[in-house]
């Protein structure tokens, strides 16, 4: 039986007098991938940064079978040393090239000497299907769908057991994009990793995501696999799936 890796149960998340997430409750599985859809402004960063102990909130959120509200702080650096984050804009060092970039969770968490945390740079860069030449590059000189890879390859560079992405093929060609949902299929088979995905795109939540939950109006308005989550009834998401934008996936109604 795979068991949950995180549990969430009622929790709320508020800025002041403004509410932000009410009473959500979901699970993530042992080693899949698990989308967070909705649409902007609906909490989707908010409850992932809740997860990575990046927000105050309220109620229940256990990670690994650990309350993180309960926790001390030697148990919550434990669980973050179990995370690795990708986000958004990349947030690689201009400055610093490829390498270094990715050398820097290293030399900031291990004792490694230099030959060893460099060997591990060039295999993380190789995971994520990164030519060798690219250690040596800053991230001016790449493209997007290749720096989003070294991006990736920095958040697994501490062997991460659940890793974060948010909007991950924002801003990439659909080629590229493609290809970067392929990586996440494949290292989650290959390294067994739990992959928690905030997306818009529609094309990842269906090609690669396990299970996923749907945030709206600060509430989980929907939990389970895409198909499930597609035939919901419920006004928005059929708007959602079967609108203008969402009718070439109708051919799920098939499967």
């Amino acid at each position: 039986m795979v068991r949950n890796i995180i549990k969430v149960r009622n929790l709320k998340v508020s800025y002041g007098n403004r509410v932000v997430l009410d009473e959500i409750n979901i699970n993530i599985k042992e080693r899949e991938i698990y989308t967070i859809l909705g649409k902007s402004g609906s909490g989707k960063t908010t409850l992932m940064r809740a997860i990575l102990m990046l927000e105050k909130s309220k109620g229940i959120i256990e990670v690994m079978g650990m309350d993180l509200n309960k926790a001390n702080r030697e148990e919550r650096e434990r669980i973050k040393r179990a995370y690795g984050v990708m986000f958004q804009a990349a947030s690689l060092f201009t400055s610093l090239t490829i390498g270094e970039n990715l050398a820097v969770p290293l030399k900031e968490n291990t004792n490694l000497n230099n030959d060893i945390v460099f060997d591990i740079v060039r295999f993380k860069l190789s995971l994520v299907g990164l030519d060798d030449y690219v250690f040596d590059l800053y991230p001016y000189e790449l493209s997007g769908g290749m720096r989003k890879k070294a991006a990736l390859a920095r958040a697994l560079v501490l062997d991460p057991k659940i890793i974060f992405l948010d909007e991950p093929t924002s801003g990439l060609d659909p080629v590229s994009a493609d290809d970067f949902d392929r990586t996440i299929v494949e290292l989650n088979k290959l390294l067994g990793i739990t992959v928690i995905m905030i997306t818009h795109d529609l094309d990842s939540f269906f090609g690669i995501s396990n299970r996923a939950c749907v945030i709206r109006d600060k509430k989980v308005l929907a939990e389970g696999s895409p198909y499930d989550i597609m035939h919901q009834d419920d006004e928005w998401l059929k708007k959602l799936f079967f609108g203008d934008r969402g009718k070439k996936f109708t051919q799920w109604n098939q499967r």
